[in-house]
C-alpha cells in the first residue's frame, strides 16, 4: 500500500491548529512519503493534500483512505472517536490511530468515566449522577456548596458548568435537562464537587496494556493579558508545565493513568491512543478534573515540536499493542504557544480575513492554523 519509494501514506482526520500539528510532526518523518488531511485547513495545503471530507463523516473518511491507499490514518477531535471510526477502519482492515467507540466513552459519557474512576480508585471529585431534572434539583435545593454542573454527552467543550451558587448550579441543570441546549447531550447530567487549585494537562500512550512514559502541559483560557477578559477554548499554552517533577509525574502514572487503562481493559474495553487527563493540584493532592481520548489544543501544538521519538514508530507500537519496546522521548526544550483571534472571540468575530506577516517569523516560531 506504501507509495513508490517504500515510504507510507498518512490521513489526519480534522480542521484545527491540532490537526496541522500532528500532519506537520507526521510530514517530518523519515517514514512518510504523502500526507492527506480531511478536510484540512489554509495552514496544512502547504505540505499536505487536504481532502474535501468532514471530520464526521465516517463513510467517507473511509472511503478516502482506501482510494488514497492510506497507510496509517490519524484521528484528531472526540466527535469520529465517539462516532465509532475506529471500529468502522478497523473492520475495513485499515490501520487507524485512536481509541474504539467503547474505550472513547472515557470522554463522551462523563457518568461513565466518573463511574469508572470511582471503580479504579482514582483520586478525582466526588459527584452525583442524574437522569432527570426533579432528582436533579431535589438535590441541589438542599445543597449549598459550589459544584460544577456537566452535560454527559459531548458539548463542543462548553457543557461544563462552574456554579459558585445554588441558583446557578439549578439554573445550568435546568438549560441542559429542560431547556436541552446540548440536545441529547443533556438527558443526563453530573454534578461534581468543585475543586481549586493549578491546573495541568498530563498525557501518555498506551496499547491498551502498556503505558509510555508521561509529559505535561498548562494551557490558559482566559482571552486577555494578565488573565483577565472571559474563557476561551484556550489562548495559548507552554511546556514544560512548572509544576511538573518525577515525584508527580510516578504519581500520576501510578495513581490515575494505569489504573484507569487496566479499568478499561477489564471492562473488555482496552485503550488504544493517547490518553490525556486534566488534573487539579488540589490541598489533598491531584485529582482528575476527566479524561479525553484524544491530544488536547492548544496543548498538541508545544508538545509535539518537543518530542524526539518518530510519531510514526509511537502510533504503529500503540496499534500492534508493543508500546512497551519503544522509549518515547518527550524532549526537555521549552516551548510556549500563542493563539491569535479575530476582534469579538469568544464572541461574535469576523471571518475570513487575510492574515500579514508569517513569513517575518525568526526560524525558532511556528504557525499552526486554527481554522
Amino acid at each position: 500500500m506504501g507509495i513508490k519509494d517504500g515510504k507510507i501514506k498518512v490521513l489526519v482526520i480534522g480542521s484545527g491548529a491540532r490537526e496541522h500539528t500532528i500532519a506537520w510532526k507526521l510530514r517530518n518523518s523519515p517514514r512518510v512519503g504523502a500526507v492527506f488531511v480531511a478536510p484540512g485547513n489554509a495552514g496544512t495545503r502547504s505540505f499536505a493534500t487536504n481532502v474535501p471530507v468532514s471530520a464526521g463523516d465516517i463513510p467517507n473518511l473511509l472511503r478516502a483512505s482506501l482510494h488514497y491507499g492510506i497507510d496509517l490514518t490519524v484521528v484528531g477531535s472526540e466527535i469520529p472517536l465517539a462516532g465509532g471510526i475506529v471500529d468502522k477502519f478497523q473492520q475495513a482492515k485499515q490501520p487507524i490511530f485512536g481509541p474504539t467507540r467503547s474505550a472513547a466513552r472515557i470522554e463522551s459519557s462523563k457518568s461513565f468515566a466518573r463511574e469508572l474512576m470511582q471503580r479504579a480508585n482514582v483520586p478525582s471529585p466526588d459527584f452525583k449522577i442524574f437522569k432527570s431534572y426533579q432528582e436533579g434539583y431535589q438535590f441541589l435545593s438542599n445543597h449549598q456548596n459550589p459544584v460544577v454542573v456537566k452535560a454527559d454527552g459531548l458539548a463542543s467543550g462548553k457543557g461544563a458548568f462552574v456554579c459558585q451558587d445554588q441558583e446557578a448550579a439549578i439554573n445550568a441543570l435546568y438549560d441542559c435537562m429542560e431547556d436541552r441546549i446540548f440536545g441529547g447531550a443533556g438527558s443526563t447530567v453530573v454534578v461534581e464537587e468543585q475543586l481549586s487549585g493549578r491546573e495541568i494537562s498530563v498525557f501518555a500512550f498506551s496499547d491498551g496494556e502498556h503505558v509510555s512514559s508521561l509529559t505535561a502541559a498548562c494551557d490558559y483560557k482566559r482571552l486577555l493579558d494578565g488573565n483577565r477578559g472571559p474563557n476561551t477554548g484556550g489562548m495559548g499554552s507552554f511546556t514544560p508545565a512548572d509544576v511538573w517533577s518525577d515525584e508527580l509525574s510516578t504519581l500520576v502514572r501510578t495513581e490515575m493513568i494505569e489504573p484507569i487503562i487496566n479499568a478499561l481493559a477489564e471492562s473488555g474495553s482496552p485503550y488504544k491512543g493517547v490518553l490525556y487527563a486534566g488534573i487539579m493540584l488540589t490541598e489533598d493532592g491531584p485529582k482528575v478534573l476527566e479524561f479525553n481520548c484524544r491530544f488536547g489544543d492548544p496543548e498538541t501544538q508545544v508538545l509535539l515540536p518537543t518530542l524526539n521519538t518518530d510519531l510514526v514508530d509511537i502510533m504503529f507500537a500503540v496499534i500492534s499493542g508493543h508500546l512497551h519496546e519503544f522509549d518515547v522521548d518527550w524532549g526537555e526544550s521549552a516551548s510556549v504557544g500563542v493563539v491569535m483571534a479575530s476582534r469579538g472571540y469568544p464572541g461574535e468575530f469576523r471571518r475570513g480575513l487575510l492574515i500579514h506577516g508569517l513569513d517575518t517569523l525568526d526560524e525558532d516560531s511556528l504557525v499552526f492554523h486554527a481554522g
